[in-house]
């Protein structure tokens, strides 16, 4: 897999090539028939997922509708710097093609490409603002 597969997640559209051929090589690339489960709730979270094909149904018991993810979607960021458990579960719904950044691989990458994995965080931190801008602007009942 290399840099123009993950040029297709909006997270990672401000990266350079080399930055996303760089963060290509640290990826583990899961093959998911349907129904198979990513993660439950309440689990310590493990890593991002970023969706390549296929698709994701996650849902919580807090009574949230479910939401369905397409290809392009990724979730789990902030298991990367905390082992907190996972607020929602996730199943897949399709055959699926999952790239993993496993928390674990993620800190050694902090040692070895420091400049990609601030630029990763850094875009992590600039979606989680624009979806709490979002959160705040939906009227309340």
């Amino acid at each position: 897999m290399g840099q123009r597969d993950l040029k297709a997640f909006t997270l990672l559209a401000e990266l350079a090539g080399e930055e996303r051929e760089a963060l290509a090589e640290v990826l583990e690339e899961l093959c998911l028939e349907p129904g198979t489960l990513l993660f439950d709730e309440g689990e310590p979270g493990e890593g991002l997922l970023f969706l390549a094909e296929g698709g994701i149904r996650v849902d919580s018991s807090r009574g949230e509708e479910p939401a369905e993810l397409a290809p392009g979607s990724c979730l789990g960021a902030f298991s990367l710097v905390t082992s907190g458990p996972r607020e929602a579960r996730a199943e897949t719904t399709s055959l699926s093609r999952i790239l993993l950044l496993r928390r674990s691989a993620f800190r050694h990458f902090c040692e070895t490409e420091p400049r990609v994995a601030c630029r990763l965080l850094e875009a992590i931190l600039c979606e989680t603002a624009r979806l709490s801008r979002a959160a705040l602007e939906l009227p309340r009942p």
